[in-house]
């Protein structure tokens, strides 16, 4: 895992993905988020984002890019083995989670993709712009979740000194 992170290219990187139709929005984050902070992250993990798109298998439900993120937060912060609802990681990943569909839900109201893209053709240059914008909003914010969360550094912020 890396430990210096530039948050705007892990929300450059997910938009770019989402924009040229190489993933959809969940798989644009998840995608992101492994190249840009573990590229160890196993590829497997992109794969289990494929079915959340346009709001779960295109029932237009949860929006997809929160779903992506969410399994982004829970992939560095969650569990593995079983235990109780105190445990702290279940704690922390319930948490971080709540503060990432909260942000989305304070920016849009909503997290239900069907109501986001009322009245919108889905192939539409809006409907388009719109996921983008979305992917790159969670990418952005999961982003500056697992860098605090795990202590690493935002690349963004460093100065450097030229001499």
């Amino acid at each position: 895992m890396k430990k210096e992170v530039s948050i705007s290219k892990v929300r450059e990187d997910a938009e770019e993905l989402f924009r040229k139709g190489e993933f959809y929005c969940s798989e644009a984050i998840v995608s992101a988020i492994r190249s840009n902070i573990d590229p160890d992250m196993p590829e497997q993990i992109i794969a289990m984002a494929s079915g959340f798109p346009v709001g779960i298998g295109k029932s237009k439900c949860v929006c997809g890019a929160v779903s992506g993120g969410v399994m982004s937060l829970g992939y560095f912060l969650g569990r593995t083995k079983g235990s109780n609802p105190q445990d702290p990681k279940s704690v922390q990943t319930l948490e971080v989670a709540n503060e990432l569909q909260e942000s989305f839900k304070n920016n849009h109201k909503v997290l239900c993709c069907k109501v986001l893209t009322h009245g919108m053709d889905m192939a539409s240059g809006e409907h388009k712009s719109q996921c983008v914008s979305f992917t790159g909003e969670i990418a952005e914010k999961t982003a500056e979740i697992i860098v605090r969360e795990l202590n690493l550094v935002n690349a963004d912020n460093v100065v450097t000194t030229e001499g």
